[in-house]
């Protein structure tokens, strides 16, 4: 898999930029703010139509203009395909693969696959539980890209659920008791479709759990120097033994009616995959409370480089990765482990404030180029065949 070109107009700080991609490794200099990250972050879309910044299309448009958009051209083994998203400041985006536009995400997500890594990666590790579904489910998108519509639908019953859930609260506060009543069977529908929805999502989340933490645990064991011992254990909200949809169902069920009263009297949905959550921990201990800020690099480096080896068995060709100025955050030993992983295995971009953060052997091998407030200058490297 290979990004060839990427033309950004009026997106984020870019008014109209062309970049061909003429190494496996494209490292991106600058100092901050000039729109390094923002050139990343054009790719995360084009990967997941998510961006990690922000969910407001309209702040992806330049200040000036009233649409941006993305355009990118990718090689696949089997194919060459253009890729194009409209952002607007008023409106709906506009996704199109090969100049057709598409109605559904679907049909989008799986051109282009891509891991980022950032420093703000170091959520995943001491963040809030919502920032490690995120990931997961990011991850899931990316290795099933129908899991978009599955956790679309689910979080779709969850809003129509809380609403009702907050207008039975109202009325229970009322004293109305014989309305609460009548709004029993419309309640017990939306319990049906939580619970459907939600056995898709939580089976799903135990699979990719059950198959990336081994891949982890032998990366951080690397990383460690043979020292620690990670454990991944996802801990969903409803519990449940055998990875069948009715049973998982039942499980759903069986949880709701025990916390009826409690949902009721708090108007929102206490049970669900959206309070699910995922454990890391090393030699036993959580490292969400008691690893080192090292430790919890070494975390994250290790989850990143699991989820490269993934992506590519189950698409069967690598990924590219995305690596946002984390050279700075880890020390000489990670960063070595890295850089030598990363090889001419995987189409890599990389910001970076100083260029010497790299030894000259990876300097000649990309492509390197000077971000500069929303301008690209090539620096004089000589072109390579990334075949």
């Amino acid at each position: 898999m290979y990004l060839k070109k990427l033309h950004l107009r009026s997106f984020r700080n870019y008014v109209d930029r062309q970049i061909e991609f003429t190494a496996r490794k494209t490292i991106l200099v600058g100092n901050n703010a000039q729109g390094k990250s923002n050139l990343l972050e054009a790719v995360e879309l084009l990967a997941s139509l998510k961006s990690h910044r922000t969910s407001r299309d309209r702040e992806l448009v330049l200040d000036t203009a009233a649409a941006s958009q993305i355009e990118a051209v990718v090689e696949r083994a089997h194919s060459t395909n253009e890729l194009s998203i409209i952002f607007r400041k008023q409106g709906r985006r506009t996704i199109a693969v090969n100049r057709e536009n598409l109605r559904r995400q679907l049909d989008f997500l799986g051109v282009l696959n891509a891991v980022q890594f950032s420093s703000l990666d170091l959520d995943l590790v001491r963040g809030a539980p919502d920032t490690r579904r995120s990931w997961l489910d990011g991850l899931l998108i990316q290795l099933e890209p129908v899991y978009s519509s599955i956790l679309q639908q689910y979080n779709q019953v969850l809003r129509q659920r809380n609403a009702l859930l907050k207008k039975i609260r109202a009325i229970r506060q009322d004293e109305l008791l014989g309305a609460v009543d009548s709004l029993e069977p419309q309640l017990k529908l939306w319990d049906e479709q939580l619970a459907a929805a939600g056995s898709r999502v939580t089976r799903r989340r135990a699979r990719v759990v059950a198959r990336l933490a081994p891949i982890a645990q032998v990366w951080h064991k690397r990383i460690s120097g043979e020292t620690e011992q990670l454990e991944i254990n996802y801990l969903p909200n409803v519990e449940w033994m055998e990875d069948n949809p009715e049973k998982v169902q039942q499980a759903f069920l069986a949880k709701i009616a025990d916390r009826r009263t409690a949902e009721q009297y708090q108007g929102k949905t206490v049970v669900g995959t959206h309070r699910d959550e995922i454990e890391f921990t090393i030699n036993q201990t959580p490292a969400r409370y008691y690893g080192s800020q090292g430790q919890q690099r070494t975390l994250v480096l290790a989850l990143k480089l699991a989820e490269l080896k993934l992506i590519e068995e189950v698409i069967g060709e690598p990924p590219l990765l995305l690596l946002d100025d984390v050279l700075a955050e880890l020390d000489p030993n990670r960063q070595k482990q890295l850089l030598e992983v990363i090889g001419d295995r995987f189409q890599t971009i990389i910001t970076t404030t100083h260029i010497d953060s790299f030894n000259q052997a990876w300097i000649k091998d990309s492509q390197v180029l000077q971000v500069t407030a929303g301008e690209i200058i090539t620096d004089n490297i000589p072109q390579r065949n990334h075949s």
